[in-house]
């Protein structure tokens, strides 16, 4: 995966530490670029973009923009199949300091399972419900000089809803390094356009221009990183604890030496606002890191945490109640061993009653003596604001990693409960929850129930 970890040689090392000391002089205030940002709103609520309905304008493949008097350039994924009348999740993914906009979408040396940090090959799974966007940084970084990489996310923005059909309240930003300072400028400067962001082992290079308001915020840093430093990435996530109300926390991290990881969501945040960290031991400075390991693969945890972190939002406002369950924090056992290329996509699924909810299955990755499942929730024609869903494993299963969500085992009973920010929901809303098991992948027959 070398193609896509970032190259800091002296020289880019150097370029990072002035991009680092130009930060802390030029976004010391609030600047004009997010000026113009709304602020009255805490998020944009859902809806169709000009483009929906229309003969898209724009296709697949390499494109360029004029913005702040240049011509900048970026990589469009249409999912296949796209309906100019559904509107779709934009993601954006922002590249390391080195690294291009196709580094981004072609996956580098691992191509398309690590495409866009692994999560269009997610998307795909779920049903090509996603387009995808990878921008090209001024010098293969994202210095940010007077808010020109904030005014190209604009520029791209305005192209994209008047030329596509886009979902205004389900866009959402990943980056690595450089690209996880881009992503966390934009969580600043832009709260009420994404909804949430996912910073990959960040700092504050890019700026954080307002830095105010909410926005539903995944950070994820390695404790050996001797790049960004760790704290680097707490500082960042700090800022949205506050952002969002969370409860202050100091959410505990793995010991070195122990090639794991541990996710923890932050309990109190303002709802659908929620923070979760992911702090790893093994690889350093990486997107991708594999427990047991000081290595990196596509087969990494990172992107299934992520993806179900972005897929728990539907479409509309945020809720307006705080849901009744506390946070889960999760340690892992992710294997190491490289999984399987061809995923399973068989469901299963139980109708629900009135009011209560539905659960379907999915293997999303196999690999010899273990499997990737992930399970979607469902509310019925009422809303719901939490949920449990039961199954029993088959011979020889046995789960070690559960992530948006709190397991509960019993023998070969299992039982999965929402974690605290994605137990409300909407009459017809979906949320997700994914795991690691040990086993032979098989097809269960799930229950949910609610409450």
């Amino acid at each position: 995966m070398r193609k896509r970890r970032a190259a800091f040689g002296p020289a880019a090392l150097a370029v990072l530490v002035v991009a680092l000391l130009s930060a802390l002089v030029t976004y010391g205030s609030f600047s004009a670029a997010a000026a113009s940002s709304p602020g009255a709103a805490l998020a944009a609520p859902a809806a169709a973009s000009a483009g929906c309905g229309k003969t898209p304008t724009l296709a697949s493949g390499t494109h360029t923009i004029q913005s702040s008097g240049q011509t900048r350039s970026y990589i469009l994924r249409l999912p296949t199949g796209y309906d100019s009348g559904h509107p779709y999740r934009l993601v954006f993914g922002f590249h390391w300091l080195g690294g291009t906009m196709n580094d981004v979408d072609s996956g580098g040396t691992d191509g398309y399972n690590w495409s866009y940090y692994g999560l269009r090959k997610l998307a795909d799974a779920a049903g090509n419900g996603t387009i995808f966007v990878a921008p090209q940084g001024t010098n293969n970084g994202w210095a940010n000089p007077g808010g020109q990489d904030v005014t190209f996310v604009d520029d791209m923005l305005n192209q994209f809803e008047s030329g596509l059909c886009i979902d205004t309240g389900q866009i959402f930003s990943a980056g690595f390094s450089y690209g996880a300072a881009m992503t966390y400028e934009l969580a600043c400067s832009r709260p009420t356009v994404f909804r949430a962001v996912a910073v990959y082992s960040g700092a504050n290079l890019s700026g954080c221009d307002g830095g105010t308001q909410p926005v539903a915020y995944i950070g994820l840093h390695g404790i050996r990183d001797n790049v960004l430093p760790i704290a680097d990435g707490r500082a960042l996530r700090d800022t949205f604890v506050r952002n969002n109300q969370c409860t202050p926390q100091n959410p505990p991290e793995p010991a070195y030496g122990s090639l794991t990881h541990i996710v923890t969501a932050y309990s109190g945040c303002k709802p659908g606002y929620p923070v979760v960290w992911a702090a790893f031991d093994g690889a350093g400075h990486d997107p991708g890191p594999i427990d047991g390991s000081t290595g990196d693969g596509w087969h990494t945890w990172t992107s299934g945490v992520v993806w179900n972190f972005f897929t728990q939002f539907q479409s509309g406002p945020p809720p307006t109640s705080s849901p009744s369950t506390t946070p889960s924090t999760t340690p892992s056992t992710t294997p190491s061993t490289t999984p399987s290329t061809t995923p399973s996509t068989t469901p299963s699924s139980n109708p629900p009653p009135p009011g209560a909810c539905s659960a379907t299955y999915q293997t999303t990755n196999s690999w010899p003596g273990g499997f990737q499942g992930q399970v979607t929730v469902t509310a019925g024609s009422a809303a719901i604001s939490n949920w449990t869903v039961r199954w029993t494993l088959a011979n020889g299963q046995t789960i070690s990693q559960v992530w948006s969500g709190t397991l509960t085992t019993s023998g070969s009973s299992v039982s999965v409960a929402n974690a605290a920010y994605n137990g409300a929901l909407q009459p017809s809303a979906s949320t997700s929850f994914g795991f690691l098991a040990d086993g032979t992948p098989s097809t269960p027959t799930l229950t949910c129930t609610s409450p």
